[in-house]
């Protein structure tokens, strides 16, 4: 399994190019080989691909916005080819639909015919999911539905909101076996009687069973994801989450 750097971690520091250029440095610097480009400012895909072809670094996946890759799916697609990225990744369902059993299944039917095209080309399209898509409609989640209504379609699974659902990310990972190909590692603290984002090994975790879990679903990439670092400097977290993961990987 290859570690990599989810840069919405750090998309303040994305937003133009000098910026983005600045950032995959210190990336680079920090020792990670891969990223996902998430949240970055409107620099062109040949553009994000050289640069970070000139630190060493291979885009794998994307989170693009969810409109563009269902409504302008073979120019994503062609984006995905100058990046090299295989895997194109949304963030969540977008909100125009309801979060019931109907929404659910108009959004699955809406990107249905996206899906079979990014397929065809040779690609992935990959759903990430926050907390929400495990509830219950009925006697089955919201990720149930998505699985079984996009069979072509692999799946981010973000330990910190599987846990925050009240799931157990090793089990979610046997469960969704072949179909994870890249994993948010995310950890979670307790602090004051408050959930909180933190550095992979900071939290709490099951660390062993997790990873044991991610050689047997077949994860490929493992991206490191803060969305919130609480004022700290979100590069540092990065560097401390590699630092904890190394050896243990």
């Amino acid at each position: 399994m290859k570690i990599g750097a989810q840069l919405y971690t750090v998309r303040e520091h994305t937003q133009t190019t000098p910026d983005f250029t600045a950032t995959i440095q210190k990336i680079a610097d920090i020792g990670y080989k891969y990223v996902q480009i998430s949240g970055i400012g409107p620099i062109p895909a040949k553009e994000a691909a050289d640069i970070c072809a000139a630190h060493d670094i291979k885009i794998v996946i994307t989170h693009t916005p969810p409109n563009r890759v269902k409504d302008e799916t073979l120019t994503v697609i062609e984006e995905h080819n100058i990046m090299g990225a295989k895997y194109i990744g949304i963030g969540a369902m977008p909100g125009e639909y309801p979060r019931n059993k109907d929404g659910v299944e108009r959004f699955i039917a809406d990107f249905a015919p996206a899906i079979e095209r990014i397929h065809h080309a040779g690609m992935v399209f990959m759903y990430h999911n926050h907390a929400f898509e495990f509830e219950k409609y009925g006697c089955k989640r919201m990720i149930e539905f998505l699985t079984e209504g996009w069979p072509k379609a692999g799946f981010t699974l973000d330990t910190y909101w599987v846990q925050y659902a009240g799931g157990a990310p090793d089990a979610w990972l046997k469960q969704l076996k072949n179909r994870v190909p890249v994993i948010h590692l995310k950890d979670m603290a307790y602090v004051q009687d408050k959930h909180r984002m933190c550095e992979v090994g900071k939290g709490n975790l099951d660390w062993p069973a997790i990873f044991a879990s991610c050689d047997e679903a077949g994860v490929e990439y493992a991206m490191v994801e803060q969305d919130d670092c609480y004022g700290a400097d979100p590069f540092e977290c990065l560097r401390t989450s590699l630092m904890n993961l190394e050896g243990v990987i």
